[in-house]
């Protein structure tokens, strides 16, 4: 039997500094995927993107994709911030859908298998921490981000945070990022007329490694952000082809 060429799948993990966490995500994301149905009869890949790491990831990626045929790596001269790394990302990715998560564990691979009966109807499938285990200043500026967020840009999403989410392919080949952006997937992908989607997941305490974000980068710049998506949503080109097979809303920006 001929073995398709295109991955049913491609994963995509930003890294900055998370060595003591690779070994132990990488052997957990290879589970949950070889256990999908899908990889009976496609392959799949895992896409880190390394984000100028300096604690030794670098090379230790480069060992695991020596060690994993699936793992392929990409690395950035220094650091350039999550929505540059998604970016990259989905424009390396070759999967007929596109997973995102992070680095550090706190997502379980195995959420995967969760969310993926759900493309099959939705665009844009979502992750939903409803138990975090974060800090109280991480989880607050979340919950109080999140909820401006979805009364502004009427995204109806809970924890648009929440990195685990997979992407039919049509959706990461229309986004357009620009810095801070990755925080609104779903709005975005609702701009561009896809449906969106989010089910509940597990999450856990970080256990290895510090985490990037506190008030500053997270509350306050993502809401700064919003002004820029609150602009987009005013101003996207909108029409409709009738005289082609081609039936889905256009837009633009």
């Amino acid at each position: 039997m001929t073995v398709p060429s295109q991955p049913w799948a491609s994963v995509i993990v930003p890294i900055k500094d998370e060595r003591d966490n690779l070994v132990p995500l990488t052997e957990q994301l290879l589970t949950a995927l070889k256990a999908c149905d899908e990889s009976r009869t496609a392959p799949f890949e895992i896409l880190f993107i390394d984000d100028g790491s300096t604690d030794g990831s670098a090379t230790l990626l480069d060992r695991l994709a020596a060690d994993h045929p699936p793992v392929r790596v990409v690395h950035f001269d220094r650091n350039y911030g999550q929505s540059s790394a998604f970016d990259a990302g989905f424009k390396q990715a070759t999967g007929a859908l596109v997973i995102t998560i992070d680095g550090d564990l706190q997502n379980d691979p195995a959420d995967i298998g969760t969310l993926l009966p759900y493309t099959r109807t939705f665009d844009l499938v979502c992750g939903w921490r409803t138990t975090r285990h974060d800090s109280l200043v991480r989880t607050l500026s979340s919950k109080i981000a999140n909820a401006v967020r979805s009364a502004v840009t009427g995204d109806q999403v809970h924890d648009t945070g929440c990195s685990l989410k997979i992407f039919r392919r049509p959706v990461v080949e229309r986004l357009q990022l620009f810095n801070g952006m990755h925080r609104f997937f779903p709005a975005l992908a609702l701009l561009y007329g896809f449906t969106v989607t989010e089910v509940p997941v597990r999450h856990y305490a970080r256990t290895h490694g510090q985490s990037k974000y506190g008030l500053g980068n997270r509350l306050f710049t993502s809401l700064y952000d919003l002004i820029a998506v609150c602009w987009m949503q005013q101003r996207v080109l909108r029409y409709r082809i009738t005289n082609g097979p081609e039936t889905r809303d256009k837009g633009g920006v």
